[in-house]
């Protein structure tokens, strides 16, 4: 399937609304004076994702001044969940890797220790 995006902008409104009061009133529209000040562009800013990869945990910020940073594996079909907190996101996202790393390693443990069946 193919999409196709479209915008609209106000000229091309003005222009459809012209060309229907030539077609069902026979008028012709007045001239529009230009717009008083010219359109800029607007600077682009990227909005950070809402959704995270699986297996990254999440952080979300608590206050002005904490943020929190959570991290919950499934373990034999139970939510093993820890938390971290920090003053500042990017300290947070530190913390959380560093948290996932050593809970990796100790589900790893758990894992080979557990007598096959």
């Amino acid at each position: 399937m193919q999409y196709v995006y479209a915008h609209v902008s106000d000229e091309m409104r003005q222009r459809a609304a012209d060309r229907i009061d030539r077609g069902i009133a026979g008028v012709e529209p007045p001239p529009n004076p230009k717009p008083s000040r010219p359109a800029t562009a607007v600077p682009f800013q990227a909005v950070k994702g809402k959704y995270r990869k699986p297996g990254t945990g999440c952080v979300t910020q608590i206050n002005d001044h904490l943020w929190e940073g959570r991290y919950s594996p499934k373990v034999n079909g139970k939510r093993m969940a820890r938390n971290i907190y920090a003053p500042t996101e990017a300290e947070c996202e530190e913390k959380l890797a560093t948290l996932i790393t050593e809970m990796k390693q100790e589900l790893a443990l758990l894992r080979a220790k557990k007598p096959a069946s």
